[in-house]
């Protein structure tokens, strides 16, 4: 027994160690961490349980037999983020490149397996070449079953996908299926089809970085949620993410401690926002002032600038954040802030997460390429979502709410449970000026003087539709409130709707637009 004994522990060192001190080096010498120092960075004390260690593939041909590695390039397992359980699976880029074959697809299909039944998160780290070609479609199957499994997590367990490494090809395709997508600036790329192919067939010269690294995910194609300078401080910010967030589409997100007083008035709120619609501000600043110490983790930051989304703490009670952004293209909504805000208010509504939304909105962006790009249609995306969702959904109007932008960001007619607004609202089908030039365009040309006429009918529409308690007046607004009790109104709404049980009709799913 002593003898087996000492022959497990020596194989088990091996294996810990990686294939050979040389891939180590090189591994770092790239500025990239093992799967194991990645592991041990986003588990509590680096404490993680392995599954299948000693798998190694069975493949033979191309000098695959000669080439058998313990974990075929996978390390799978479980430990705790915060107190809680955690799956994960993590590439080990040292063996194959971390290249996809059967055994190794076949341990990532076991994890998350276990976390769809465990009921608990899977974080997949996520460092390899693509399919392993040696293994031919047995590799492809294998992502196949990734794939499946993706899907039928979708809302169940929250998935999140940090790319350390090359990404592409088929496996960015996993990524995508999930919740949150991490990158690390310099080291991870995800693309499709590579440089050289795009300059085969297009003949432009591009770099990995310029086609798929962190930056153009994180402020161009919108593929990653976030994007950072270095691993450690990634995966800190994945530990943070995973505090914010349930366990499992059944249970609530955990609760915290906060020493900041529900009932605290946020007086800098009237300074911070001008009473002139025109005027531009940063609503994050807004956002800092109303939730717990002024602390909130902003989701797609470099993408679709207009529109704010994040999570944060209200009375120690984590909330979805949406938020037109007045100081980016005057905060009105188009393809991409309404692609971006509509994805959140999902997984929002998948994982009991309550949603505030913050309007201050001109309306939709005009132009032929907001047109003829499918405004309609992405922006039905977030119409459908909020509609959708079943979440306490809290409305605040801070200044204008123009048109149909108006209704999308949460209105009561769509069923938003509670709205309030500031006393400088300006609630209507579009702005004062548009509307005098539209309902009194004959007599404003038929007018001595015209352009004082158009002022005074402007004035006229203002005062008669316009005026901060018109909404109110009729029930579609709540109440009409100071700015310095936007705080405490909003987490006693929360609190009175915190056991809502909203039910949709009995379907298998809807047709949302595309």
């Amino acid at each position: 027994m002593g003898a087996r004994i000492g022959e497990l522990m020596g194989l088990r060192a091996r294996i810990r160690s990686g294939p050979s001190s040389r891939a180590t080096e090189a591994q770092h010498a790239k500025g990239k961490l093992t799967a194991r120092e990645r592991l041990g960075l986003l588990f509590d004390d680096g404490e993680f349980t392995e599954l299948e260690p000693f798998r190694r593939h069975r493949a033979t041909g191309f000098g695959l037999e000669h080439k058998r590695h313990h974990t075929d390039g996978v390390v799978v397992g479980w430990g705790r983020v915060h107190g809680r359980p955690v799956f994960a699976y993590a590439h080990d880029f040292r063996v194959f490149g971390g290249a996809l074959g059967e055994a190794h697809a076949e341990k990532i299909h076991k994890i998350m397996d276990m976390a769809a039944d465990a009921g608990a998160p899977i974080v997949g780290l996520c460092d390899g070449a693509g399919a392993r070609i040696q293994e031919g479609v047995t590799a492809l199957a294998g992502y196949g079953g990734i794939f499946q499994r993706n899907v039928r997590s979708s809302g169940v367990i929250p998935q999140i996908s940090v790319i350390m490494g090359p990404c592409a090809g088929g496996a960015a395709y996993s990524p995508a299926l999930t919740d949150f997508v991490f990158m690390v600036r310099g080291t991870s790329q995800m693309f499709i089809t590579g440089p050289d192919v795009v300059h085969a067939v297009t003949g432009e010269r591009i770099t990995q970085e310029e086609l798929g690294g962190a930056d153009t995910h994180a402020g161009t194609s919108g593929v990653a949620h976030f994007a950072y300078d270095d691993e450690e401080t990634c995966l800190e910010e994945v530990r943070y993410l995973l505090s914010l967030l349930p366990a499992n589409n059944r249970e609530l997100p955990p609760g915290a401690p906060s020493s900041d007083p529900p009932e605290r008035r946020t007086e800098a709120l009237a300074e911070l926002v001008p009473a002139d619609p025109g005027r531009a501000y940063d609503m994050r600043q807004v956002i800092a002032e109303l939730v717990d110490d002024g602390d909130w983790l902003e989701v797609h930051q470099a993408w679709a600038r207009n529109v704010l989304c994040g999570l944060a703490r209200l009375d120690g009670r984590v909330v979805g954040i949406v938020a037109n952004q007045p100081a980016v293209l005057a905060g009105v909504l188009d393809i991409d802030a309404s692609e971006k805000a509509a994805r959140f208010v999902q997984l929002c509504d998948a994982f009991n997460i309550p949603i505030v939304t913050l309007v201050d909105v001109p309306g939709f962006l005009p132009g032929v390429d907001q047109e003829h790009g499918g405004i309609i249609r992405h922006g039905a995306k977030l119409l459908y979502a909020y509609c959708n969702a079943t979440v306490p959904r809290v409305q605040v109007i801070l200044r204008k709410a123009y048109g149909g932008a108006y209704i999308v960001m949460d209105s009561r007619s769509i069923g938003a449970d509670v709205s309030l607004a500031w006393p400088v609202n300006e609630i209507a089908v579009m702005g004062a000026e548009g509307a005098a030039n539209v309902v009194f365009r004959r007599e404003i040309a038929a007018a001595d003087d015209p352009e004082l006429a158009r002022k005074r009918y402007i004035e006229e529409y203002r005062e008669q539709l316009m005026h901060p308690y018109y909404a109110a007046e009729r029930g579609l607004v709540d109440d009409v409130i100071e700015p310095a009790e936007t705080r405490a109104r909003i987490i006693d709404a929360l609190g009175v709707l915190r056991r809502k049980d909203g039910q949709l009709p009995r379907r298998k799913h809807g047709n949302q637009p595309q």
